[in-house]
């Protein structure tokens, strides 16, 4: 064969390997990519498909609230009678009280706002939360919750990935990984975000990390179509759309036949089928027109406060009720006042942040009852940390890490309970100190997961969402 007529083509160096001396540079390379991440470690040709735990399960999905920017736990759910003894007392030079060097101690402050025993368990909520108070026998409270950090982003990383570094799965991406999802037309993963301020570290709260890309969240909006785009253009049918990607996935698949591990271009194939099966269902589901006055007046739709989260807590129960498996819901973005960070002042934060949620969120809890759905749905009601029990300023209240109050709700809770204490005033963690390792094993044990068995190869370690620690809080288990 002449020079002339000699082929010439570019081959790609995964090829070569694979090609050169029987593939055994091939398996070489795999090693390499599978220790680096960038090889699926055993995906199923679906990897959306419903799979079971590795024990029956109370919790078929989960409704995660998070309330960014640090909800204050002595206004809200752990009264502190020492607090209010104390109101006043300086704390400068006083032994026991460091802020991290972000702020000089100021003077001990009470809550602004009284308490009021609720249900048949009488336990104590604030009068920011009125609504949520009459769901207080369905509530596990936990109210020794610890923080690895006292910074927003970080802190709230730590609290949605396991770690305080991003680049993480989100608890969603765990949960979709571990069990798939119930419904081929919508994402197993669906978040919802604050639309007047993006949450801290923003997408990196539910991106999936080194676990293959199928379990990403997917942002919803609250209004208009849920996905920008999701429709075709106009004058394309939905037969000439099925044939358009009928093409690129025999070209993609092609592809991916003679190059293994390319997991972003197999994800890239499941989203584009994803995409054209949503822009049925998915419509569908956000449309809460079709609900009635009363479910509606129940969310909170009627008011000008109320409507905008009223309306992501209706649409969670509707995702949930379709086979989503995990919602994630945002109170707040941004900084200071967008979001619950009271430095400037508690009263004027708070109140307006709580008065935005408290009624959907009970909502939400009394709908789920309702309708049969809280035997299998778990909520989950956390934050990044708590706040100082002493003045920042005048009026406000800066971070605090050692201690905070979060709790769950529904299947597998043992409501009208809490468990774990702060100290006197509310500072410092005292009894059965909890951390972020700990909550998210027990929501995975409530899944029908062993955390410690629900692991990812990379980096030539098995990951696991609570790294080397946690114990699941069996107190608030039924």
């Amino acid at each position: 064969m002449t020079e002339d007529n000699k082929t010439h083509r570019i081959i790609a160096r995964r090829e070569f390997l694979n090609q050169a001396g029987g593939g055994i540079g091939s398996l070489a390379f795999a090693s390499l990519l599978a220790g680096d991440g960038a090889l699926a470690q055993g995906e199923p040709a679906d990897p959306m498909h419903p799979r079971k735990p590795h024990f029956p399960g109370k919790v078929k999905r989960v409704i995660s609230i998070f309330l960014f920017g640090g909800l204050s736990q002595v206004d809200s759910f752990d009264p502190k009678i020492e607090l209010e003894k104390q109101d006043g007392q300086s704390v400068v030079g006083r032994k026991g009280f460091d802020t991290g060097g972000r702020s000089a101690p100021g003077h001990l402050m009470k809550s602004p706002w009284g308490f009021k025993r609720y249900g048949k368990s009488g336990l104590p909520v604030s009068d920011l939360f009125p609504n949520i108070g009459t769901c207080v026998d369905d509530l596990a409270q936990i109210r020794s919750m610890t923080s690895a950090s006292n910074n927003h982003v970080p802190a709230v990383y730590h609290m949605l990935t396991g770690s305080t570094i991003s680049g993480r799965p989100g608890l969603g991406s765990w949960i979709t990984y571990g069990l798939g999802t119930e419904n081929e037309n919508l994402p197993g993963f669906i978040v919802m975000t604050d639309p007047r301020a993006l949450v801290g570290g923003g997408a990196g709260n539910w991106n999936s990390g080194f676990l293959p890309a199928s379990y990403q969240g997917v942002q919803f909006r609250s209004t208009g179509l849920p996905v920008l785009n999701l429709n075709p253009p106009t004058g394309v049918t939905r037969e000439s759309e099925r044939q358009e990607l009928d093409f690129l996935h025999r070209m993609n698949d092609e592809y991916l036949r003679s190059h293994p591990g390319e997991q972003e271009l197999a994800a890239r194939i499941r989203t584009y089928e994803l995409a054209y099966r949503m822009q049925t269902e998915a419509a569908q589901t956000v449309d809460i027109d079709k609900e009635s006055p009363t479910t509606r007046k129940m969310y909170g739709l009627d008011g000008p406060e109320t409507q905008m989260f009223g309306r992501q807590c209706l649409m969670a129960r509707r995702l949930v009720e379709r086979g989503v498996r995990f919602v994630q819901l945002y109170s707040g973005g941004g900084v200071f006042d967008q979001s619950w960070d009271a430095h400037n002042g508690m009263v004027a934060n708070h109140t307006k942040r709580a008065g935005e949620i408290d009624l959907p969120v009970a909502g939400l809890l009394k709908d789920l009852k309702q309708r049969g759905m809280f035997e299998n749905t778990l909520v989950v009601f956390h934050t990044e940390f708590g706040r100082m029990p002493f003045t920042e300023g005048s009026t406000g209240r800066d971070h605090n890490p050692n201690a905070f109050t979060v709790w769950l709700a529904g299947a597998g809770v043992k409501g009208g309970t809490v468990y774990g204490s702060s100290d006197e005033i509310g500072y410092k963690a005292a009894d059965n100190v909890q951390t972020v390792y700990d909550l998210n094993a027990t929501i995975l044990h409530l899944l029908g997961f062993d955390h410690k068995k629900l692991t990812y190869r990379y980096l030539g370690r098995d990951m696991r969402l609570t790294d080397v620690s946690g114990e699941v809080i069996r107190p608030v288990l039924a």
